[in-house]
């Protein structure tokens, strides 16, 4: 297999989904873009239009009624962002501005027209931040294959929300991991991994704390394909259950077991 240049930047795309991406994938296409060894060539999404409205549909197709407190929530994030963050908020905004034409969003990312985009591209590297399970005829055209990140620790932890559900089970860690994608459901090789403690600890402190050493990981795996240095080991160990997104039950008990814990109250 060809390895790239030592002079040369490597060539990447990335894929995503929903009507507006989040937080930390925003994050990961400002990185791309800012960093000298890495060109990013775009980014395909799909997703059926882009608004607020978009995002409570598209929450209520995947969801159903638990899209209301869910929607409430986003609402809720994206303005406290905003207030207590603006500065860094406003960089960010203005960073996804520079690279806003290479950013795409179409209604099926399968499609043959966006595979010929994809194509026509000729990245190195393909790169999936949030996007809906792709098919190899997507996955395979970057030449050195897609790496894919997964907030949970494989195998044990594959499928949906699974930071949620190591958190319910108990765990004492939550983890990240960095993978080549294959035709199988977060059974690739790993690139990276690292964890970080839910001990004591809130829910969304411990996805911010996964998302920012995520971010972290991606770009360093990505240095490493481009220098030809990354390792690329099959999982190993028990695999688990495919998690599937919690159920209104599963949130209730969740959520108790939290507020018992804060007040103190063990059994």
């Amino acid at each position: 297999m060809k390895q790239i240049e030592a002079n040369q930047p490597i060539r990447v795309v990335m894929f995503g989904s929903g009507p507006e991406l989040n937080h930390d994938a925003k994050q990961f296409l400002c990185r791309l873009g800012e960093h000298p060894e890495i060109k990013f060539l775009g980014a395909f999404c799909q997703a059926q239009s882009q608004s607020s409205q978009a995002v409570f549909i598209d929450l209520w197709k995947r969801r159903n009624w638990l899209a209301f407190p869910l929607f409430t929530i986003w609402v809720i994030n994206r303005t406290m962002r905003f207030v207590l963050h603006r500065r860094e908020e406003i960089a960010l905004q203005r960073s996804l501005e520079k690279i806003s034409d290479r950013i795409r969003f179409v209604p099926n990312i399968h499609a043959q027209n966006v595979l010929e985009q994809v194509c026509a591209l000729n990245p190195d590297l393909g790169l999936i931040y949030g996007s809906p399970i792709l098919k190899p005829e997507l996955f395979e055209i970057p030449r050195l294959g897609t790496l894919g990140i997964h907030h949970g620790k494989v195998p044990e932890y594959r499928g949906n929300k699974t930071t949620f559900w190591a958190m319910y089970n108990g765990e004492r860690v939550a983890g990240v991991t960095i993978q080549k994608v294959n035709r199988g459901l977060d059974t690739g090789s790993i690139v990276k991994t690292g964890e970080v403690s839910t001990q004591g600890r809130a829910y969304q402190a411990v996805i911010r704390d996964l998302e920012t050493l995520g971010l972290d990981l991606y770009m360093e795996a990505i240095l490493e394909v481009k220098h030809g240095i990354a390792e690329y080991r099959p999982q190993s160990g028990v695999k688990g259950k495919l998690y599937r997104n919690p159920k209104p039950g599963d949130f209730l008990k969740f959520w108790s077991r939290q507020i018992r814990r804060r007040v103190g109250i063990t059994k």
